[in-house]
């Protein structure tokens, strides 16, 4: 084994900006609409001036392009949701509908051998599928993954409870707190876990060994 220490997950995934973008605008949406004395319009309004703001900052910043209408996207689709139903938390349901498809789509890929947590890591690497050759790495980012499925059902939990009792400050608050600060705790715990489950003479997740492919079963 390479005496070299093995880079931490948070190192592969990149930083938290993304994340923490993304809870601006709901804080927009909040404090619009309590100016605004519980307006849904001006909540939206505020919303979306916020999520351009943050783009235009991110793009002069060198952001790519198509992130940003992404997210922007999503913001405006969530104001326009809670415009049509008139009710302020429904600003929020965008985000609890996104968050059970995430829970189900990585429970899914864990249950059929592709852990999600591996996808985007061997992307990120370069390894294509490459790592699903080595049954130990498998492993790992199948037990890894399922601190993911746990961080999407905490929020799908958290939302949904909010919503349905139409607690819209608390939405924004629980919106922050389970934006960034969760998903540097999921990327520290996951990583952890993944590390644990390799062996100490593995060579980790640069160097998955070469293998054949009918070595892993269902591969």
């Amino acid at each position: 084994m390479s005496g070299e220490p093995r880079e931490s997950l948070a190192q592969i995934l990149g930083g938290r900006r993304g994340a923490l973008d993304a809870s601006i605008p709901p804080v927009g949406f909040v404090t619009g609409w309590l100016a605004a004395g519980q307006s849904v319009a001006q909540g939206a309004v505020a919303a979306v001036v916020v999520a351009v703001a943050v783009g235009g900052y991110r793009i002069a910043r060198g952001g790519k392009v198509r992130a940003l209408v992404v997210s922007l996207a999503a913001v405006i689709a969530a104001a326009l949701i809670a415009l049509h139903t008139g009710r302020a938390q429904d600003f929020f349901l965008l985000q609890l509908m996104s968050n059970v498809a995430s829970a189900l789509l990585w429970a899914a890929s864990i249950v059929v051998r592709w852990p999600l947590l591996g996808v985007v890591v061997g992307l990120l690497l370069g390894q294509k599928t490459r790592w699903r050759r080595d049954e130990v790495l498998l492993k790992a980012y199948s037990r890894a993954s399922w601190v993911w499925v746990l961080q999407y059902t905490l929020r799908v939990v958290v939302y949904g409870l909010l919503w349905w009792a139409g607690q819209v400050i608390a939405l924004g608050v629980a919106r922050t707190v389970l934006s960034w600060p969760l998903v540097a705790l999921t990327v520290a715990v996951s990583g952890w876990v993944l590390y644990r489950a390799l062996p100490p003479e593995h060579p980790g997740l640069r160097l998955a060994p070469e293998t054949r492919s009918d070595d892993v079963p269902g591969a």
